[in-house]
């Protein structure tokens, strides 16, 4: 009987050695969800992390937009109208009445010469914005890598809980089928039967909420992964050394450099503050002066309808004519001359490309003296925000070295944690296999063994625990230094 108990024990602790029960390690029906698989697939699925990847492209679409503002602006303008009614005619230079065609075409362009280098100001404003961006998507990436990696780290966890918790119950219902044979032999009081009958029935509860406990933080994971939760996945406990794991730098001094130069939170303040700063100075060239040239060239064309292509004049003399001595009629003689009518609207060729054509080029000079207080009120908004931007970089700084004192003393007593749970579950396991045979022995009650009893478990739960929690120590470390990368999760 000895033998047999001390077995039990045995396979019991070194099933917490093990990598990972049947649970863990999947089924035939199951797919293997790999930790480092779990991350790249958060990484692609993540509405977060592509909603900011979205924002990082418009980021570069305004960098871009601000970069080319130095140039000119040019357009080509076009337009067709038909006028019916009077309207002055350039062609002819006066106003007429009827049906006329106009056709006319520009090119312009103007640029921007000095605007108290508000355009530069603009152009770094962009930029830092858009270094911003970058470095809040890092970030991002980095918060879906520890979310994924807590939300893993407890399912690997309740599944470890249910490997123990149904151990336990196995080992409680072998304890009642023997503690029911020492009844049926008169060696045990009945008492003890019902005692243990429902201590193994508390420990079949255990099992069961553990099980419920694991199908919560797995449709948990699964919606953060974004993956098809009537999939039946498993975990697998990730291949890391926990002596490697163990012995991470924590020097504080060094970790916080680290932490300025890669965290993208801090980054990110960092850039926004210097954005906001060219902004203000981008919003103070408003009032001063503005210089700009332009140049504009174009053409025309005008139609006027129902002018009749040739015009015929009509010039009436008299004439006297001597009809006999001294008798003279004076008669009216009318002559017709057809002759080309000069208000024929010219050709289109020429026209557009040469009588029409015009150009326009100088210089515009813009001083701004008052428009309602708008350029003021505009300084005064853009320099608001750059203050809350030094707020806010002062305030990520304080939160970097908060977490980087927590990361640092976390991660030392998760390792002094992790120790004091091996040495507990190395004394429980001696206790409840020499309470087990003190109990066979009859020298001691079934409280005592059931005592033991709960503390192996719970020391088997512990165990667990704070093996987990050191194994994610990388990532939580990598997270806080702002190092965290998916191949370093390899």
């Amino acid at each position: 009987m000895k033998r047999i108990v001390f077995a039990r024990i045995v396979f019991c602790v070194a099933g917490i050695f093990a990598g990972g029960s049947a649970l863990a390690q999947g089924g035939v029906d199951s797919t293997v969800l790999t930790f480092q698989e779990a991350v790249k697939i958060a990484l692609m699925n993540s509405v977060t992390l592509n909603t900011q990847r979205n924002q990082l492209e418009l980021s570069q679409a305004q960098k871009n937009a601000s970069i080319a503002g130095i140039g000119p602006n040019v357009s080509l303008n076009g337009s067709a109208t038909q006028f019916n009614g009077n309207s002055f005619n350039q062609q002819q230079g006066e106003v007429i009445n009827g049906i006329r065609d106009n056709i006319s075409g520009s090119i312009n362009a103007n640029m921007n010469l000095f605007s108290g280098f508000g355009r530069l100001n603009t152009i770094r404003q962009y930029a830092k914005a858009f270094d911003a961006q970058a470095h809040f998507v890092d970030r991002t990436a980095q918060d879906v890598i520890n979310t994924v990696s807590t939300q893993y780290l407890q399912v690997l966890l309740d599944v470890e809980l249910i490997r123990i918790a149904r151990e336990n119950f196995e080992v409680q219902k072998k304890q009642l089928q023997q503690i029911h044979e020492y009844v049926e032999v008169g060696s045990r009081s009945p008492v003890d039967e019902y005692n243990q009958d429902a201590l193994t029935k508390a420990a079949e509860l255990r099992a069961v909420q553990a099980e419920i406990t694991l199908t919560n933080d797995m449709a948990l994971l699964t919606q953060t992964l974004l993956v098809d939760p009537f999939d039946n996945y498993a975990v697998r406990k990730p291949g890391w050394d926990i002596n490697k794991i163990g012995s991470e730098p924590t020097d504080l001094e060094q970790m916080l450099a680290t932490a300025k130069m890669n965290r993208g939170d801090y980054q990110r303040a960092v850039k926004n503050e210097a954005a906001q700063h060219y902004g203000t100075m981008a919003a103070r060239s408003l009032m001063m002066p503005s210089l700009s040239a332009f140049y504009n060239y174009g053409s025309g064309y005008n139609y006027q309808h129902d002018v009749p292509d040739s015009a015929t004049n009509y010039n009436s003399n008299y004439v006297l004519t001597n009809t006999g001595p001294g008798s003279y009629v004076l008669n009216q003689v009318t002559t017709k001359t057809t002759v080309v009518n000069p208000d024929i609207p010219r050709p289109f060729s020429e026209q557009f490309r040469t009588n029409n054509v015009y150009k326009s080029y100088g210089l515009q000079l813009t001083i701004p003296i008052f428009n309602g207080l708008q350029n003021r009120t505009q300084t005064i908004q853009q320099r608001t925000l750059y203050r809350n931007a030094q707020l806010t970089t002062k305030n990520s700084e304080i939160q970097l070295k908060n977490d980087i004192i927590r990361s640092a003393r976390n991660f030392q007593g998760a390792k002094k944690a992790y120790q004091v749970a091996v040495d507990q579950l190395k004394a429980a396991s001696m206790a409840i296999q020499y309470e087990t045979e003190r109990y066979n022995l009859g020298v001691t009650n079934l409280v005592e063994y059931s005592t033991a009893n709960g503390r192996y478990v719970q020391a088997q739960t512990d165990k667990a625990q704070a093996e987990y929690r050191l194994l994610f120590q990388k990532v939580l470390l990598e997270y806080s230094l702002g190092t965290l990368k998916v191949e370093d999760l390899e």
